[in-house]
């Protein structure tokens, strides 16, 4: 019964998340959860935690045309999973533009987490595909790679030849599984 229950609740998530997707649009003016300096305070926590904990991602920012700071994105799923959450761009220290990130899955999975995620774009050409598309699937266009423990040991800022390098961090909860493949990155106006 409890596993029924749980289901339920996830499912009502989901249909929630998508939902919020699918009237968000890069070519119409809508509302976001949070209004714009919610985000920004939030992005600027977490770009300060990031930076303090993470020397490669402290050392990239120098190099980078812009960077895509998701602070807290929720995932949930039971059986059916989604994750959702809300970020802004920033070029040279000011912000350019707002961002929701959404993502399904399906699958053995259970459980709730909570985590942030930063993308370093490495040149225009990356922002440029990012602007143009009206919803970015990571995994289609350029080229990214996830910053994990063994990939930070031989990354140097000279070394740095991807489009987008992405670092996940401040993870909370219990999900077995975490990545970001799949996720459609679109533009809000909060």
């Amino acid at each position: 019964m409890k596993n029924f229950i749980a289901a339920l609740i996830i499912s009502a998530i989901f249909v929630t998340l998508v939902a919020c997707q699918s009237t968000t649009n890069a070519a119409t003016s809508t509302q976001s959860s949070a209004d714009a300096a919610e985000i920004d305070q939030e992005v600027d926590a977490a770009m300060h935690k990031l930076f303090e904990t993470t020397p490669l991602a402290n050392e990239l920012r120098e190099k980078a045309v812009g960077i895509l700071m998701f602070p807290d994105v929720l995932k949930a799923g039971f059986i059916v999973g989604a994750q959702y959450g809300e970020g802004a761009l920033r070029q040279n220290g000011r912000t350019t533009g707002y961002y929701n990130t959404v993502a399904a899955s399906y699958g053995l999975q259970a459980g709730v987490q909570g985590f942030g995620y930063a993308l370093f774009f490495m040149n225009h050409e990356a922002i440029a595909y990012l602007d143009k598309s009206s919803g970015w699937e990571i995994g289609v266009g350029p080229s990214i790679v996830v910053v994990d423990e063994g990939v930070a040991k031989t990354l140097t800022t000279t070394t740095a030849q991807d489009d987008v390098y992405a670092f996940i961090f401040d993870q909370k909860g219990l999900m077995a599984g975490l990545g970001l493949q799949g996720s459609k990155i679109t533009r809000i106006n909060p």
